[in-house]
């Protein structure tokens, strides 16, 4: 693959840069650049900032708000976008339940959901895990039973990620409890207003409240809620955690906090002189900037190739992307510890969530820390890494 880009593809970046250097809030570009937790009106301000440019959605097709754009431009507006610091849109809505919507709603569905999803006017969470259900998430237990023209949904989610934040769910729920465990599941949106639907808050090893827990009791669901067949529900998640796992890899955030470790370890002393010409710490620098180049010219063929897909099959390399993607995630914000040496130690939560200015040392260390707990978190979303190696001997090896 040859990795240079086009004159066109050159103005492009300029285009995009500009863009993310005139449009992004300065607000939520200081927030982003020192790590702390953005609110929910940050992430709909910027959401419809990209929307109204026409970029908030690339991957979809055009008639639905696509950009038509080829992997290149994808990928050149990914990482610009993160070599800005600015925010993604919102996953759930663009990357995850967007798509699904797209490829296998009713046009009644499409005609509703797809602005409004677009907009950020509503925001979706995810209803898959289950206890006992997540690496193995066929085995999901949370039923849902016919009654006339809507659903009965009983049982519990788990880890609904933003649900205190969320309008809607899309959910994974059983409806054919005598099938084979992947034939009978379904595919629902759930109104988070149904009544019988409660949240349980979940504080993660960084201290704060980023999940919960779901339970559904005697919830009613339109059936026109549905996506799709009934008993289909496993391949429509299969092709969204396709998506999600292809866009897990954030080569751009990656190359962001590199940039960053090296600009900071120049100016943290160890032993006399600075971290950056520790010997140690360049060694493993060297090592990630080399298996990030590997992990780019990976993502650039995945996406390429969801380009062109027209099945509902992804492809089998998204899990690869998923693997390398959240270890270098996790290695950058190890290098972003260290570098903050002492000062990371102090959680100093008040700074994350932007409520004080006071920190001990450097203003970017307040949250190195709590980033890097909460991290560890990264290679169990969209399905752990243990299950992706098995996807990866299976499909890509053949074992």
């Amino acid at each position: 693959m040859d990795l240079r880009h086009t004159a066109g593809e050159i103005a492009f970046r300029n285009e995009v840069r500009t863009f993310f250097q005139s449009s992004l809030p300065a607000d939520i570009r200081r927030k982003q650049m020192l790590g702390q937790r953005l609110t929910k009106n940050d992430y709909v301000t910027w959401h419809r900032i990209l929307n109204k440019k026409g970029w908030v959605c690339p991957l979809w097709p055009v008639e639905y708000g696509g950009t038509g754009w080829d992997a290149a431009h994808y990928f050149i507006f990914r990482e610009e976008m993160h070599l800005a610091y600015a925010p993604d849109p919102l996953g759930f809505n663009i990357n995850l339940v967007g798509p699904v919507i797209c490829r296998f709603g009713t046009e009644e569905q499409k005609a509703w959901f797809l602005p409004k999803l677009r907009n950020i006017d509503i925001w979706f969470c995810q209803g898959f895990s289950e206890p006992g259900a997540g690496s193995d998430l066929a085995g999901l237990r949370t039923r849902a039973e016919l009654d006339g023209d809507h659903y009965v949904v009983n049982g519990q989610k788990l880890w609904t990620s933003n649900g205190h934040r969320a309008d809607w769910m899309f959910a994974l729920v059983r409806t054919d409890p005598n099938a084979k465990k992947q034939k009978g599941i379904t595919y629902l949106l759930i109104d988070m207003k149904s009544p019988g639907l409660q949240l349980r808050p979940i504080v993660t090893l960084d201290g704060e409240h980023h999940t919960n827990e779901t339970f559904f009791d005697n919830v009613r669901v339109p059936v026109a809620n549905r996506i799709g067949e009934e008993n289909r529900g496993w391949d429509y998640a299969k092709f969204l955690l396709g998506n999600e796992r292809a866009g897990v890899a954030r080569v751009g955030l990656c190359k962001q906090r590199i940039l960053n470790a090296k600009r900071r370890a120049a100016h943290i002393v160890v032993d006399g002189k600075p971290l950056s010409e520790n010997a140690r710490f360049r060694e493993k620098m060297a090592l990630i900037e080399v298996e990030l180049k590997a992990l780019e010219i990976t993502n650039m063929m995945v996406v390429a190739n969801m380009k062109k897909q027209t099945g509902h099959q992804q492809d089998p390399r998204a899990s690869v992307l998923k693997i390398k993607g959240s270890e270098l995630q996790q290695a950058t914000l190890e290098l972003m510890l260290e570098a903050a040496g002492p000062n990371a130690v102090p959680r100093q939560l008040e700074f994350m969530m932007a409520e004080t200015e006071e920190v001990m040392g450097p203003d970017w260390t307040a949250t190195a820390a709590p980033n890097y707990f909460f991290s560890r978190a990264i290679s169990i979303f969209g399905g752990s890494n243990e299950i992706q190696h098995n996807i990866v001997s299976k499909a890509i090896l053949g074992l």
